[in-house]
């Protein structure tokens, strides 16, 4: 496909999927703040009602009310909750099929990880999203169901090995974007298999006359306050793309399971802070860890003095022109991309040396560049780059 073209349906997809990911996410985040903010057991409740609250937005007032298990009567109109979900995981899976499935070998692929064909990568990365699924349903099923800090212990050391795994067989950026599309698909599951059918079956009821199972109503809670802490780290995700000293990193997987772990953290204090629980000191403390985080994987500054050997530009002009500027060139010679990534070009002097701290951290700190090094740069140039970095720095 003319990549061009690709680049305006990778834009559009994009800019969809954040749309419909926003709306999702902000639904879920108000009936999490809902639920936490009710004011229950107050005298002057209609029967069967659990609690209630007043808000005011936008001009108006809002009077909400929460039935213990569902109303007598069905009203006529009922608003339902699942579209913002399911769009999101479609754009989503279309996004994983444009930037990674139609050119695995590019984005998918690097030799330095593992020897995979492309064919291998593209099941290994559909297969982790079932697989994902799978294991996340059948503990919710298991006894763990029921006691929610075991289930979380279990299922952050399932993922945080399943980045692991992932790391040790795709190129940094696909193990982390699968990563983050394997919690995506678990949370688009809840609600296509588990939230879902509750509502579904607490609605039937009440059209037959019969009454409701609150139990129904208290498994599809459980799925939708899974998806409520795994939405930040699913957040980060999606961002880090843009930060090869995350995904580019030595213990990336390591680096990927602590920021998630920082992320629910920060979810669990605005979930506390709904019902009514203030911890003042935890957003400061996920201040310090990110910064503890980013002091841990800080690079020792390079020691000039310990320099192998002078390199100068004319050493390393013929490296990056074969192995950067393939990409990073008015006119690619590429055919995967119709311009510079991120407009950034590499061919003459200037602008290689104006981009000289970027290329050292792409290229010599996190070897996040070349992409999938599909250009197959050496260590040995990868020296030699470090070397005329650190001249061009004395």
């Amino acid at each position: 496909m003319d990549p061009q073209i690709l680049d305006w349906i990778n834009l559009n997809l994009k800019w969809i999927h954040l749309i419909v990911g926003i709306a999702w996410i902000g639904a879920s985040f108000y009936f999490n703040w809902l639920e936490g903010n009710l004011e229950r057991n107050k005298p002057g409740l209609p029967d069967g009602v659990s609690g209630d609250l007043w808000s005011v937005h936008g001009g108006g007032f809002y009077h909400v009310q929460k039935y213990e298990v569902a109303p007598e009567k069905l009203p006529s109109v009922l608003h339902w909750f699942k579209w913002e979900a399911y769009f999101t995981w479609i754009t989503g899976m279309l996004l994983l099929l444009v930037v990674f499935y139609l050119n695995p070998s590019l984005s998918m692929i690097d030799p330095g990880v593992a020897e995979l064909s492309p064919a291998l990568a593209v099941i290994i990365g559909l297969g982790s999203l079932l697989v994902g699924w799978l294991v996340y349903d059948a503990l919710c099923k298991s006894p763990l169901g029921d006691r929610p800090v075991v289930f979380f212990i279990v299922i952050f050391l399932f993922l945080t090995l399943a980045a692991w795994v992932l790391t040790q067989l795709l190129s940094p950026r696909a193990a982390f974007l699968h990563v983050g599309a394997m919690i995506g698909t678990i949370m688009a599951a809840n609600v296509f298999f588990g939230i879902m059918p509750s509502q579904r079956a607490m609605v039937d009821a009440l059209e037959n006359g019969k009454e409701p199972d609150g139990k129904i109503g208290k498994l599809g809670f459980q799925r939708s306050l899974h998806n409520n802490y795994f939405t930040l780290p699913v957040l980060f995700i999606m961002i880090s793309g843009h930060y090869p000293m995350t995904f580019g990193a030595e213990y990336n997987w390591l680096i990927l399971a602590a920021i998630a772990l920082i992320g629910i953290f920060v979810r669990h204090f605005f979930n506390l802070k709904n019902r009514g629980k203030i911890y003042r000191w935890m957003l400061p403390a996920a201040a310090v860890l990110m910064a503890l985080l980013a002091y841990l994987t800080y690079p020792k500054k390079p020691d000039v003095s310990l320099m192998t050997s002078e390199v100068g530009f004319e050493t390393i002009a013929p490296i990056v022109a074969q192995r950067c500027a393939t990409c990073h060139a008015q006119n690619p010679s590429d055919p995967a991309f119709a311009q510079p990534p991120k407009g950034v070009s590499l061919e003459t002097r200037a602008q290689i040396e104006g981009q000289a701290d970027a290329i050292y951290a792409q290229t010599v700190l996190t070897h996040a560049m070349p992409l999938g090094n599909l250009t197959a740069m050496t260590d040995e140039e990868r020296d030699l780059l470090n070397n005329w970095y650190l001249g061009l720095k004395k």
